[in-house]
């Protein structure tokens, strides 16, 4: 059985820019700037946020509905900055920023036999004009040609920027009645565990463990560890102008490993091929209103943005028609998927052992079990398999420079699809204990 839902993608295209256009987005990107800059200002000043858009818009040398974009983004990030404890402050922009546009508005595609042309609002009345680069084969122009003549997808907003020197527009598709499966129908659980270095899965049916994989993502908590460092001197050091380039680098570096990630498990539930899978996490929403942590926990909370890895993974495998859902957290760490037994002293960092049954795991690789577990029980007339023995853990880490971290029952090994030297001089070792390798 399926289910419709929408799906969006952001497609890349380098832009091929009419000679002398390119200063003109640039001038729109310094005033997007500004806009950004200025709705910050005022909050700070304490305006109420209606006068502040009332204002800016007015003032803005922008189209008007990307002024309202810049707008939007501004409070945007000015919400995520009230709503969690003060973490990531937004401040003043000392780079560019995306020209953010609607279709149709601030911007407009037009197909020409195998070519994509673009004009682009940069300002009231000066148009950039050019074409995406990139031929009919490639997927990306191949959706967006879709969307731009079909029913079934069609073009969203879209942002041009500088990235690597290079000038690119990317631009959202969405279809709204794509087809995924249906959760309550789901044969494979694969409970998700996501950790501050780490995501661990764990495929369960109604007969067993079907697999598992602990993935070590440890540069995403050493990067923002380090970024945090140098920010802090240089405030301390009174170099404010730099805190911002330092914070959107440091974004950047997250926001591409977390896509990495994110294509990891869904490409691993992919190569296993298990039966109709369904993706679960842990419903995370309100653990920061419940428990006061301080300010050193809430460091270590944001380590890793647990909201957008999960976003990222549910949209990935929603275009692969995989479905998503969640369970309460509580006790998932600490339960035995043994036994049952619950109890804070099983777990010590990353090794399970429980007081119980003596059963021992790799603690983020037992609380994804769990979570498959507490899955199944809340479903009606469905078994919830009593496991005797589980697999040995496997370990893939995301760059593969050092040995995963944290105690196993056996030897670790890593997924076929990795690569590079392991120091048993084995590459791509399958998992014996399962019968099935991750290729398989």
């Amino acid at each position: 059985m399926t289910q419709t839902q929408a799906l969006t993608k952001t497609l890349v295209f380098p832009l091929d820019v009419q000679s002398g256009n390119e200063s003109l987005l640039h001038d729109a990107r310094l005033e997007c700037r500004r806009v950004f800059t200025e709705v910050l200002r005022l909050n700070y000043d304490g305006w109420d946020w209606n006068r502040i858009e009332d204002v800016v818009e007015q003032n803005a040398d922008l189209v008007q509905n990307t002024a309202q974009r810049i707008i939007d983004k501004a409070f945007e990030a000015l919400t995520q900055y009230y709503d969690y404890d003060d973490w990531g402050r937004p401040w003043y922009k000392h780079e560019t920023f995306p020209l953010r546009m609607n279709y149709g508005e601030g911007y407009n595609l037009f197909l020409e036999d195998e070519t994509v042309r673009f004009r682009i609002s940069a300002k009231p009345y000066n148009h950039v004009k050019g074409e995406l680069r990139g031929t009919q084969d490639q997927f990306d122009l191949h959706l967006l040609t879709q969307a731009m003549t079909g029913d079934d997808w069609h073009v969203g907003t879209a942002e041009a920027l500088v990235r690597n020197g290079r000038e690119e527009l990317h631009v959202t598709v969405t279809n709204e009645t794509a087809e995924v499966g249906t959760k309550k129908t789901a044969d494979t659980v694969v409970g998700v565990d996501i950790n501050e270095d780490c995501v661990a899965l764990a495929a369960l049916t109604e007969h067993g463990i079907e697999d598992s994989i602990v993935i070590d993502y440890p540069e995403i908590k050493e990067e923002r560890h380090r970024y945090f460092t140098m920010r802090k001197r240089m405030q301390e050091a009174g170099q404010t102008a730099f805190n911002d380039v330092f914070r959107d680098k440091e974004q950047r570096f997250v926001h591409d490993q977390l896509h990495t990630v994110s294509r990891r498990v869904v490409e691993w539930i992919q190569r296993l091929r298990f039966d109709s899978p369904v993706i679960v996490f842990e419903d995370l929403t309100d653990m920061r209103d419940d428990i006061e942590y301080g300010t050193r926990m809430n460091r270590r909370l944001h380590s890793v943005p647990f909201a957008k890895l999960r976003d990222f993974i549910t949209y990935k495998a929603a275009w692969h028609g995989i479905p998503s859902d969640d369970v309460d957290p509580e006790y998932t760490s600490q339960q035995c998927p043994v036994c049952g037994h619950t109890e804070r002293a099983n777990r010590h960092k990353k090794r399970f052992k429980c007081r119980e049954c003596e059963h021992q795991d790799h603690a983020d690789r037992g609380a994804g079990v769990s979570v498959a577990q507490k899955w199944l029980r809340k479903q009606n007339n469905r078994n919830v398999p009593a496991l005797n023995t589980l697999p040995q853990v496997r370990k893939w880490e995301l760059q593969l420079r050092r040995q995963a971290s944290g105690a196993v029952d056996g030897p670790t090994v890593v997924s076929d699809t990795a690569q590079g030297h392991h120091p048993d001089g084995i590459r791509g070792v399958s998992d014996q204990s399962t019968g099935r390798s991750p290729g398989a």
